[in-house]
């Protein structure tokens, strides 16, 4: 794991970027900490930071040139099957690097090798003599990628802190504003800046005689569902994980498993204890709100498996007080509340080991989230939806929350209700959104037809789709938009490294295979994950609710955030002079805070205030 950035000229006029490489370089210290170094040649330069895993050696230290001096090499990621990808190879091989060993599949194939490769990953691979250079994304979006491009250059980086350091003009995006204030995350290659792009999962970028290609080496194809008998999708599960896990635990320094307590990263540390026996596991709980606490169910599994376990009990005051690493480290805007916690976490973790396992991705694989149950028996004829519907006025009307269990129970009625008066396509939208009237909050929101063409981008050509096709657009979307930026932004924030089993390109292929009614069956989510590790797992686990990384963010607002909220977001004098935002609406939000019937509201004022603090540091 570690940090990457560049650039490479395209015309005779492109300025002199080495002392910006050089900058940006030093910006991605903390992905990297353990070594720093940059390569320049003719009109190229590249960075690297490195965060040593396999190979603590000098070694495998980055910018790699291969033996002749051609081809350059830097890398973030770690590729699972490189000892047999190595063994393709007629090379007498100076490292035990995976870096090592992607530099000469590189040189013998060149893009047509992106499809073999089983990690997550985003290098630049530049060839000397042709004076080109080639950015590529492993499939799924583990590892962020962005890039910037004008007539004369092309700039890229792990992170957008790394593109700040070259010469691009700082404007805000107006369609990515508006979506980010709608989903709370960037999505696809959405950034907020002008100009600036993420390279989609499952993309490369090809340079050469100043032309850029930028095209797709892997996509969603359609799959052929799993034919087989249910018993047989389940042992299917179990061993596909355990090979994807086997594959995830080598590393050259202390390797160990986040654990929650449900079922993703249970069925992750079932396996890893496996293969290390000595196995360190870590989770968080929170003291001061015993609704989101789930340590006692993470203990369970700890003990059956025999796990070296540490949890760490927070209060309201170690979140509070972690707020200001979480929003100093970010560079883009990004509302996603879960981020605090997982900084924590990373924090804690990262004095104990550098590398750790998660359960992330299997809720969007095998449907684990409420919004999916939701979706399945929306489109059910049956007397409950009938019940529902008539009730919807009243549902409207009750008091909802995130943070309670009846508010909380009450805010999904209502959303439940509003959503079966649509076609299934629309009920996705519906769901991902936090904010669906954004355009309310922005003075300059884009037109419907700009906001349309990113929805029509991933529409199947039916209206109505089903359970695995709204399942797909969660890879799509929510995936490497929210869940993999989270987890990437704050793990790396803390030199940490977290690797994803779920998301092992088998295991996905698989998945993604299934029919629907095995993901979700009448009221149970994720039903053949749950059923697969039901006897392998401490019966506690199986059947229990999800609750997931939360926190109490609505009352934060009322109490300790109040007057940081009412500076960033209600001084009605900067947003009149910042232009951006329509004043006469946020401040409505203030009134709707403080009201018997708050709603999520807090959702929208946190997507904001997490938008002002980035704007005054980065764009002021």
């Amino acid at each position: 794991m570690c940090g990457i950035t560049g650039y490479i000229h395209l015309s005779n006029n492109a300025p002199d970027l080495k002392k910006n490489l050089e900058t940006a370089t030093q910006s991605l210290k903390f992905r990297g900490p353990d070594n720093q170094a940059t390569f320049l040649h003719q009109s190229v330069g590249l960075g690297h930071t490195r965060l040593s895993i396999i190979d603590t050696s000098e070694k495998a230290n980055q910018p790699m040139t291969d033996q002749t001096g051609r081809y350059t090499l830097v890398y973030n990621g770690e590729i699972y099957n490189y000892r047999e990808l190595a063994k393709e190879l007629t090379i007498d091989f100076s490292s035990t690097s995976d870096t090592e060993v992607l530099l000469y599949l590189l040189i013998k194939e060149g893009k047509e090798c992106l499809p073999k490769l089983n990690g997550f990953f985003a290098f630049a691979f530049y060839d000397s003599k042709e004076e080109s250079l080639l950015l590529a994304r492993d499939r799924m979006g583990i590892k962020p990628l962005h890039y910037y491009r004008n007539k004369d250059f092309l700039a890229f980086g792990s992170e957008m802190k790394a593109l700040f350091s070259f010469p691009i003009p700082r404007q805000i995006d107006q369609s990515s504003l508006y979506w980010y204030l709608r989903l709370t995350y960037l999505p696809a290659d959405m950034s907020m800046i002008a100009g600036v792009k993420k390279l989609k999962p499952g993309h490369f970028i090809h340079i050469a005689n100043s032309t850029v290609e930028i095209d797709s080496y892997w996509d969603f194809e359609s799959q052929n569902l799993f034919n087989g008998h249910y018993s047989d999708a389940k042992d299917q599960t179990v061993k596909l994980l355990e090979q994807s896990v086997q594959r995830r635990m080598v590393a050259d320094v202390p390797l160990g498993s986040f654990l929650s307590g449900g079922t993703d990263s249970s069925a992750v540390v079932a396996m890893a204890s496996k293969f290390d026996k000595d196995l360190h596991t870590f989770s968080i709980g929170y003291r001061d709100h015993d609704f989101f606490d789930e340590t006692n169910f993470a203990e369970l599994v700890a003990a059956k498996f025999n796990t070296n376990h540490t949890t760490f009990s927070l209060t309201n005051d170690d979140l509070l007080n972690s707020l200001s690493g979480v929003l100093s480290y970010i560079d883009e805007p990004f509302a996603d509340s879960s981020a605090i916690p997982t900084f924590i976490l990373s924090q804690h973790v990262s004095k104990h080991i550098k590398v750790a396992l998660s359960g992330d991705g299997a809720d969007e694989l095998f449907g684990g989230y409420y919004k999916h149950l939701a979706f399945q028996r929306s489109g059910e004829s049956n007397l409950p939806n009938h019940i529902i519907k008539w009730l919807a006025p009243l549902l409207k009307s009750l008091p909802s929350s995130r943070s309670s269990k009846s508010g909380n129970l009450a805010r999904r009625a209502a959303k439940y209700a509003k959503l079966m008066q649509m076609k299934s396509y629309d009920k996705y939208w519906h769901l991902a959104s936090f904010n669906p009237s954004a355009e309310e909050l922005m003075i300059n929101p884009p037109d419907a037809i700009i906001i349309n063409s990113f929805i029509d981008q991933y529409h199947l050509g039916n209206d109505e789709i089903n359970l695995n096709d709204f399942l797909d657009l969660d890879l799509k979307i929510v995936l490497p938009g929210d869940m993999l930026t989270k987890v990437d932004l704050m793990s790396m924030a803390n030199s940490l490294e977290v690797r994803v089993p779920f998301l092992d390109k088998d295991l996905v292929a698989f998945a993604r295979s299934l029919p629907p009614h095995y993901k979700i069956d009448k009221n149970r989510r994720k039903t053949v994950l749950q059923d697969a590790f039901e006897y392998i797992l401490p019966k506690e686990l199986h059947h229990r609710s999800k609750k997931g990384f939360e926190v109490p963010m609505l009352s934060w607002m009322k109490n300790e955030l109040n007057a940081s909220i009412n500076e960033e977001v209600f001084d009605q004098e900067f947003l009149d002079e910042q232009g951006i935002f329509n004043s006469s609406q946020v401040m409505l939000l203030k009134d709707k805070l403080h009201s018997q019937n708050p709603g999520d509201v807090h959702s929208t004022l946190w997507t904001i205030y997490v938008f002002q603090v980035w704007y005054k540091k980065w764009m002021a």
